[in-house]
């Protein structure tokens, strides 16, 4: 929740409210004045957290220190989020071992530091003709790089472009 739905103190405009102490044990439902002396007693915020119950639940709480433990919250969330980047290796249907070998070894890389990895074959003039010498390059990449990863999409072509995409299995170190 944002902490624009809270409520504190002086914007409570309901007679009774069910409260909560700073140490998380129900009080039962008591009067909002009630509430608001023994949130003042205690040095700490009366914040309304569930406006929509009947009757509404309030709990005592150091507002200025909740709000930035949510904030704490939500900053790890985005460091866990950016950790799923999508990497991408491009092959062509005539590569040389060597340079599939090369991005083979930067593909473990990625899926091993936790990336999904979006594997595309690039076809050129003829090569169109012959599909299957991609699907044979997806195959190596597969048997490859299968112990750390599965195949969450099958090669497929889309025009000129053969693509699969790859999700780690096991967590980044």
């Amino acid at each position: 929740m944002a902490a624009q739905e809270y409520r504190r103190n002086r914007q409570i405009r309901v007679r009774e409210v069910r409260l909560i102490d700073h140490n998380g044990d129900q009080l039962g439902i008591v009067s909002t004045d009630d509430a608001r002396r023994r949130a003042q007693d205690a040095g700490m915020d009366l914040v309304e957290v569930s406006p929509t119950a009947r009757p509404p639940v309030c709990r005592i709480l150091d507002f200025g220190k909740f709000r930035y433990e949510q904030r704490k919250r939500e900053r790890g969330t985005d460091k866990k989020k950016a950790s799923s980047v999508m990497k991408e290796l491009r092959v062509r249907p005539a590569i040389d071992k060597h340079d599939l070998g090369y991005r083979l070894v930067q593909g473990r890389r990625f899926l091993e530091a936790g990336h999904k990895v979006q594997v595309v074959c690039i076809f050129r003039g003829r090569q169109m003709a012959h599909p299957e010498h991609g699907e044979n390059v997806m195959k190596q990449v597969v048997e490859t790089l299968g112990d750390i990863c599965k195949v969450e999409a099958r090669p497929r072509m889309m025009g000129r472009r053969m693509t699969m995409m790859l999700t780690p299995t096991m967590k980044p170190a």
